[in-house]
């Protein structure tokens, strides 16, 4: 399971949690995105109607619906979608006393595990919203790590150290395990210093933990949500495609290398 969050905004959360998604799911994966933003925008993205959404994730939060119920499927095989509605807005106020509030979404996860299936999910990735709020925490706490996406921009470091906290907190308070699988660069305009300048000193400031592969800035990536489609299948050989679909090869490659180590 990987949350992919950010307190900052339009730093390309959801284009990477459909992207990446579709990306893994095209590589043999079985890839379940969770839509925790209200705004919807990674369930219009993989092509799911706001008319379709009589189930979301806000049900699942709020303990009317399993997982299972809810989610569909995309026109990408092996890709399904938990998808969300506006009514998350109003989802932490209707928990906010419930004692289990913080792990629902883990609980939910857990249930949709345990019932396996023919072609049971291997990879879950969490969109969350754009604030540290308690759908972003109720995705840290189901979570086995943080995918982090960093736009190549001037303030890119002062969000990240604001995120790298949080996780520390949610590590100490709600789940152990939570650990930062990687960054991921992204809207990199190769002929901008103040980009090269930023990629430079994320890598010297976090080493390893950031992903060789940095995602351009890309007209084709832009345009593919407008349609309802992941980039991949809107323009396969777009610079944005070929990027996710190594940044795939190599979330893999680190959870492999991960269990090895373990």
């Amino acid at each position: 399971m990987l949350a992919l969050a950010n307190q900052k905004g339009g730093v390309g959360k959801t284009t990477t949690a459909i992207n990446l998604g579709t990306a893994l799911a095209a590589i043999g994966e079985r890839v379940l995105v969770v839509d925790l933003d209200p705004q919807g925008n990674a369930s219009t993205g993989l092509g799911i109607d706001r008319k379709r959404r009589a189930r979301s994730t806000y049900h699942v939060l709020t303990g009317d619906a399993s997982l299972r119920e809810v989610m569909q499927d995309t026109a990408v095989p092996d890709l399904s979608v938990a998808p969300s509605t506006m009514d998350l807005l109003g989802v932490e106020l209707e928990i906010a006393k419930e004692r289990d509030r913080a792990h629902r979404l883990r609980q939910a996860i857990a249930e949709l595990v345990a019932t396996g299936g023919e072609r049971p999910v291997t990879y879950v990735l969490i969109d969350c919203p754009p604030s540290l709020n308690l759908l972003t925490v109720n995705a840290l706490a189901a979570s086995d790590a943080v995918l982090v996406p960093l736009q190549c921009e001037f303030f890119a470091l002062e969000g990240l150290s604001q995120l790298i906290k949080t996780v520390e907190q949610v590590r100490s308070n709600l789940n152990p395990r939570l650990s930062i699988h990687g960054i991921v660069l992204t809207m990199f305009d190769p002929r901008n210093n103040l980009a090269n300048q930023v990629v430079a000193d994320v890598r010297e400031f976090m080493g390893k933990t950031v992903y060789d592969t940095v995602i351009p800035r890309n007209v084709r990536v832009s345009e593919a949500p407008s349609h309802g489609k992941p980039v991949l299948l809107y323009d396969l050989r777009c610079a944005g495609s070929q990027a996710y679909l190594k940044l795939a090869s190599e979330v893999i490659q680190r959870e492999r290398a991960l269990r090895n180590a373990a």
